[in-house]
């Protein structure tokens, strides 16, 4: 559970209906393989102890008294197994019989949940047996055992070692059984709002055609709209088939996406990897579920015991989390993304009632996406494709290939073209500051930078047109701009883009173009990313790359999706990219380029407190104005400090 991240699972046992004892040992299998695996929470079906389509036999004392017997039994075998179980069975008082799931735990029942909502339609016949639960609320004595039976609490897990026990703070989960999923009031939404990060549904949901398709789609919506994982576990072979058939389709979704799925007709677990620090950010950073919550006194809580361990993670990491992976997807974002940052530039035009935009091409990646967005807000607009004013401005590190590039995309785009060389320029600006040509330091390269902005906007000026940025939502991040040169424009499409996206970007667009342009568009692609400030190597080809120098840019857009999305510490996100890239990148690799990226996130940031305007397209975005407000001197020791405890301890995850 170490870093938020826990081992769930749902349970689909062998039945026989109305045989509690057999249904209990098979019951008792599975929870010791689950702690085998290293499941800390599994859920059982509905009325798994008894099968669900025992029919009037509910009625039964025999039946009832059964059940009981089994479930002090089963609590007992969880003695000495770091593992709680759900388990479903009927309860009753007085003259009515509950539908309940109850928790067990460290060698108790822990409590138990009644269901809700008693579906009385179709084939469903539930009332003719049991009473809804609904503000029910007492302790129930039976076998020798007591605990609270209650729609009115959620448990909470306490580590057995509480040393450490701040580290599983926000390990809450709540219970609703079948039918209460499928109303429209669903406890879960109470459950959630007092705090569960994670939902069980013990369910008995019989297979019709359509069905499966609808429960995915179900628990996959109500996992995002209360940003949970959603654990359902269904019954499957054994039940009765009299009228019926149950396909044991368990699911376990976290946050309105599957992470875990059985097939149908099958037995045993469904495991997940479940991250509910993960789930308690996504709510910190919606102010509107935190402030629908419920205040802490409406609801009990139960609490179970857990011992804190490392989580064997199992669950894949997608190396490029900005990217989508599938196929289809992907080009679908592409084309919704391009659109967004076309229809911002448009709208921006049309207000200021501009039809000339100014942009300095280099023939790298990101001049070449802003190009293309200029172009497709310009369609958009019915204007003339020779008011966008491409300008190339060489100097001591431009190369054959992205000058030529750069042409060509003009050319290829029917834009206007024109050359400024600053060679000059900047040599004459070295005497005006007293710069020796041949010192190559951070003033060499960034009079470069300025030079280049201040030509672009001044040609704005003259054409009574806006400048179009270019700078992408990773350099931002690493600060890797000069401030008030390449950082400055009048608006900045690329700004919430990061460079893994823009290649992708710029790839879709090479896919849909006619095939000079899309030459034109592959060799840009292929080219190493580079700021050419610095001479190139003696064949003439680029000598500053910019990855050689701040890092491979897909473990920046790593670091920086965790970090800003979700607030991950860097402990974490050094954890989960360890394991992602572990057949790319050493340890040592990760964790060098991650405390780069911490020194230069927070000491950059000044110039990320001045940016210009620009379309927010993704949900990680560093604009002062919108999603990320924070001071310019701020310090990063408790990250860096995070980081040097693992180098310290041996780099150990």
């Amino acid at each position: 559970m170490k870093d938020g991240f826990i081992k769930i699972a749902c349970a689909c046992p062998d039945v026989r209906v109305a045989d509690c004892d057999y249904n209990t040992e098979r019951i008792i299998e599975l929870i010791r393989e689950a702690a085998g695996k290293g499941v800390k929470i599994v859920c059982f079906p509905e009325l798994s102890i008894t099968g669900y389509t025992c029919g009037d036999l509910f009625l039964q004392e025999t039946l009832l008294n059964g059940a009981e017997k089994s479930l002090v039994r089963i609590a007992k075998e969880t003695e000495g197994l770091d593992i709680a179980a759900i388990v479903g069975l009927p309860l009753r008082s007085g003259n009515k019989i509950y539908n309940c799931a109850a928790v067990v735990n460290a060698g108790r029942v822990q409590g138990a949940v009644p269901k809700i909502n008693i579906p009385n339609y179709s084939e469903f016949y539930e009332a003719r047996y049991f009473t809804s639960g609904k503000d029910v609320s007492f302790l129930y004595s039976g076998c020798g055992t007591e605990f609270l039976l209650s729609d009115q609490f959620v448990f909470e897990t306490v580590c057995t070692n509480s040393e450490e026990c701040f580290s599983i703070r926000g390990l809450t989960f709540g219970i609703e059984i079948c039918e209460d999923l499928w109303v429209g009031d669903t406890p879960s939404v109470k459950l959630a709002k007092a705090g569960a990060t994670i939902i069980f549904n013990p369910s008995a949901s019989d297979e019709i055609i359509g069905k499966a398709d609808y429960r995915r789609t179900l628990i996959k919506a109500k996992s995002g709209s209360l940003a949970c994982a959603y654990a359902y576990a269904d019954c499957g072979i054994g039940e009765s088939t009299q009228d019926m058939v149950f396909a044991g389709h368990c699911i376990i979704a976290e946050n309105g996406s599957v992470a875990a799925e059985s097939k149908h007709f099958t037995k045993g677990l469904t495991i997940a990897d479940v991250d509910f620090k993960k789930l308690l950010a996504e709510r910190r950073r919606m102010n509107t579920f935190t402030e629908a919550s419920y205040k802490e006194d409406t609801t009990s809580m139960v609490q179970i015991e857990l011992a804190l361990t490392d989580t064997v993670l199992e669950r894949p990491f997608p190396q490029t989390p900005f990217v989508p992976t599938d196929k289809h997807a992907l080009d679908s974002r592409c084309e919704e993304i391009l659109t967004m940052q076309a229809v911002g530039l448009m709208t921006r035009l049309r207000h200021i009632g501009c039809k000339d935009a100014v942009l300095g091409l280099s023939g790298g990646l990101d001049s070449t996406l802003a190009l293309i967005v200029v172009v497709h807000a310009f369609d958009m607009l019915g204007l003339d494709r020779k008011g966008i004013h491409t300008i190339t401005m060489p100097c001591f590190g431009t190369t054959d290939r992205t000058y030529s590039n750069a042409c060509k995309l003009a050319e290829a785009y029917g834009t206007s073209l024109e050359e400024v060389n600053i060679r000059d320029s900047v040599i004459q600006h070295f005497k005006d500051i007293g710069q020796d040509p041949d010192v190559h330091d951070i003033t060499y390269e960034n009079s470069q930078a300025r030079e280049r902005t201040q030509i672009l906007m001044d040609k704005a000026n003259q054409l009574n047109g806006i400048v179009v940025g270019t700078g992408d939502l990773s350099e931002l991040a690493l600060g890797w701009a000069t401030y008030n040169g390449d950082h400055m424009s009048m608006y900045g499409v690329n700004g919430s883009i990061p460079k893994t996206l823009v290649r992708w970007l710029v790839s879709y667009e090479a896919e849909v173009s006619e095939s000079s342009l899309s030459a034109v568009l592959r060799d840009v692609l292929d080219t190493p990313v580079s700021p050419e400030l610095l001479p190139p190597e003696k064949d003439g080809t680029i000598a500053q790359k910019t990855e050689d120098l701040v890092g491979p840019y897909e473990l920046h857009d790593f670091f920086l999706y965790y970090f800003v999305r979700f607030g991950f510490p860097p402990a974490k996100i050094y954890r989960m990219a360890v394991r992602s890239f572990e057949d790319k990148y050493s340890p040592t690799t990760v964790m060098k380029w991650l405390k780069k990226f911490c020194w230069r996130f927070f000491s950059q940031q000044f110039k990320r407190s001045c940016l210009p305007d620009g379309p927010k397209v993704g949900s990680v975005t560093l604009s002062p104005r919108g999603d990320w407000r924070m001071p310019s001197d701020a310090s990063y020791n408790l990250w860096i400090k995070e980081l040097e405890e693992i180098e310290n301890s041996g780099g150990a995850v």
